[in-house]
C-alpha cells in the first residue's frame, strides 16, 4: 500500500466506524447485549486503525491545504474544527464510557454514552466529510 492511499483507507475506516456505532446503537435497543459489546469493540478497533493511519500519514505528508474557495472554504473549516476539537475530546470519552461497561456497571454506562455515542459518531461522519472535501 503505498502513502497515497492512505487517505482513502482512513475514510473507509471513519465510515466503517460510523456504521458499527449505529449497529450497536440498534443491538442494544434490541436487547442484544452480546451482540452491541462485539460491535462496539469492533467500532473501537476500527477507530484506533483509523488514528494510526491518520499520525502514519501525517507524520510524513504534514499539513493538506483546503484548495476550496468561496462559502465552501467557510463549510470546510467550520467542519474541521468542530471535528477537530471533538475528535480530540472523544478519545478520553470513549475510555470513560467503556471502562464501566467491561466492569458490569451499566447504569454508569449508559448515561455516558448518551453522551459519547453522538459525539463519536459526529466525529467518524465529519472525518468522511472532510477526506471528500479535500481529496474529491
Amino acid at each position: 500500500m503505498t502513502l497515497t492511499a492512505l487517505p482513502a483507507v482512513n475514510a473507509i475506516l471513519n465510515a466503517t466506524s460510523a456504521l458499527l456505532l449505529a449497529t450497536g446503537f440498534v443491538l442494544i435497543r434490541q436487547g442484544r447485549r452480546d451482540a452491541h459489546r462485539r460491535v462496539m469493540l469492533t467500532a473501537l478497533a476500527s477507530s484506533a486503525l483509523f488514528l494510526t493511519s491518520y499520525l502514519v500519514y501525517h507524520a510524513q505528508v504534514g499539513s493538506v491545504r483546503f484548495q476550496g474557495r468561496g462559502p465552501v472554504r467557510t463549510v470546510y473549516f467550520t467542519i474541521l474544527l468542530t471535528h477537530t476539537v471533538l475528535a480530540m475530546a472523544i478519545v478520553p470519552l470513549v475510555a470513560f464510557t467503556l471502562v464501566p461497561a467491561l466492569r458490569g456497571r451499566y447504569a454508569r454506562h449508559r448515561r455516558l454514552a448518551r453522551v459519547t455515542l453522538p459525539l463519536w459518531a459526529y466525529v467518524s461522519v465529519t472525518g468522511v466529510v472532510i477526506y471528500w472535501m479535500l481529496y474529491r
